[in-house]
């Protein structure tokens, strides 16, 4: 495969964008895949690489990777302590809210025994309709389709939390082929030139593991969404490469 575009890189640290449809690393759900982003990238930098966190294998975008087990240590722990601010882009069928806190409880989606059993547990997703469009065709019952921008910002990790947590609240992602809806899928596949599942992580922010510095990695989309978000009118939404930094977060005092 083409080499992996990296955003960021330092002697502790590499920030690359993942393409949709990549796994990050062999698992169960490899099925005689060969090809996996963290064999990829190893490959390309010459040198070990650590995983700290997942993206779904559908989902585009930015993914930290550790070049160190001491920072790979670091890392993973601010991911489980929710200390890395996430951001993601996603087209949704209807007209989303302008501004909502999602928080339904979601049972784990592992495979290890049915989803009935599993415990629910505490999820929420912060989202923001950025944009939105009313398009002349009757892709389902009503004779325009409405669909919508919307930011996410997960403040927890569940399975597919964004997925679900959208669909749960009737705005479903379009091209998810498990929590959407078909017909919506089709339509945007067949007459838009929609690449697959419109979700791509589009920033990562957290405190360097190593330097006293917080970073903030913003993603450009691939482009055949990118084309589609120009088709649709929101090309002004359009994220890019960039990376900025800042002092890292003051460590709170801790009372006597």
């Amino acid at each position: 495969m083409a080499a992996l575009r990296i955003l960021y890189q330092d002697a502790h640290l590499v920030a690359v964008h993942k393409p949709a449809g990549l796994l990050v690393h062999r698992s169960k759900l490899a099925r005689g895949e060969t090809t996996f982003l963290l064999q990829t990238l190893r490959d390309q930098l010459g040198q070990r690489v650590y995983p700290v966190h997942r993206l779904d294998r559908p989902t585009s975008g930015v993914m930290v990777m550790a070049l160190s087990s001491d920072a790979a240590s670091k890392l993973s722990l601010a991911f489980n302590e929710r200390e890395v601010e996430k951001r993601y882009l996603a087209v949704v069928r209807g007209k989303a809210p302008f501004e909502e806190t999602l928080d339904y409880p979601l049972r784990e989606e592992d495979g290890s025994r049915p989803k009935a059993e599993m415990p629910a547990l505490k999820a929420r997703t912060d989202i923001q309709r950025l944009d939105s469009v009313e398009l002349p065709v009757q892709v389902d019952r009503y004779p325009v389709a409405r669909y919508s921008l919307v930011q996410a910002r997960p403040h927890t990790g569940r399975r597919h939390q964004i997925r679900r947590h959208l669909s749960r609240r009737g705005y479903p992602i379009i091209g998810d082929a498990k929590h959407g809806k078909s017909v919506h899928n089709r339509f945007f596949a067949d007459e838009l030139g929609a690449p697959g599942l419109l979700l791509a992580a589009t920033q990562l922010c957290f405190d360097h593991p190593c330097q006293p510095l917080r970073l903030c990695i913003d993603c450009a989309l691939e482009p055949a969404m990118a084309a589609l978000f120009e088709r649709l009118g929101w090309a002004g939404h359009l994220p890019r490469d960039r990376v900025r930094t800042a002092p890292a977060t003051p460590i709170a005092d801790t009372p006597p």
